[in-house]
């Protein structure tokens, strides 16, 4: 054996062992942090979607405070969701197309996450004068609704519009509440704990819901790896 060699390489050695020491968990880190889901500002939002109050907002937008009654006649505000991850849509209860197959997959994915208690679901009624709160009860009966899981919510007009063009960017339509406005939308929206939107997912499509639950476990991640 070459001793004088086995010298000489030693150092070599040693360097490369300390830098793969190093550089194998930052690299690690970094696609830890590119695999992260992208939190969504105004200025991330097809524009038609958002409030023009609100276009140049770049960073730091989360979901206001609301206050809103759900099926049970109860008083729902954001204290509700507090450090839960929950997803959102809009919705009326006589609709008879795209919100079928919305509470469908919404129902769905309350069974999948009934026994995980950081998954919360809200839904808001985008006719909230015709959904009144008895409506809403025979609704969410028919749907399986769980108390305390999802609330199926009415309240103000105004409000509630005032959510979906400024707070969750989740409908095309302009209007903010008037008595001729009427906004409606597929999407299902992914809020963190920190009431960010995470993501946008088609609620009439079950690949999109495959695409959520996946998103779900990478927002878990993130929260345990923190």
């Amino acid at each position: 054996m070459d001793f004088k060699f086995f010298k000489k390489s030693l150092p070599t050695l040693i360097f490369f062992i300390v830098f793969s020491a190093v550089s194998l968990p930052v690299f690690y880190h970094l696609l830890k942090v590119d695999n992260r889901l992208k939190i969504y500002n105004p200025a991330d939002v097809n524009p038609r979607l958002v409030d023009d109050s609100m276009l140049h907002i770049q960073k730091n937008h989360t979901v206001a405070d609301f206050e809103l009654i759900n099926q049970k006649g109860e008083f729902i505000t954001n204290n509700n969701y507090k450090n839960k991850i929950y997803v959102a849509d809009f919705f009326f209860t006589r609709c008879q197309t795209i919100c079928i197959a919305m509470a469908y997959n919404m129902s769905e994915l309350q069974e999948f996450y009934k026994n995980d208690a950081d998954i919360m679901f809200l839904s808001h009624s985008v006719t909230p004068v015709i959904d009144s709160v008895s409506v809403l009860k025979e609704y969410a009966e028919r749907k399986g609704v769980i108390d305390g899981k999802w609330n199926v919510t009415t309240g103000s007009k105004k409000h509630i519009y005032e959510l979906a063009r400024k707070s969750y960017f989740a409908v095309l339509d302009e209007g903010n509440g008037d008595e001729n406005d009427f906004i409606h939308t597929e999407q299902f929206v992914l809020v963190d704990k920190e009431r960010r939107i995470r993501g946008y997912y088609d609620g009439t499509e079950k690949k999109d819901m495959q695409k959520l639950k996946e998103d779900i476990v990478l927002l878990k991640e993130e929260y345990a790896s923190k």
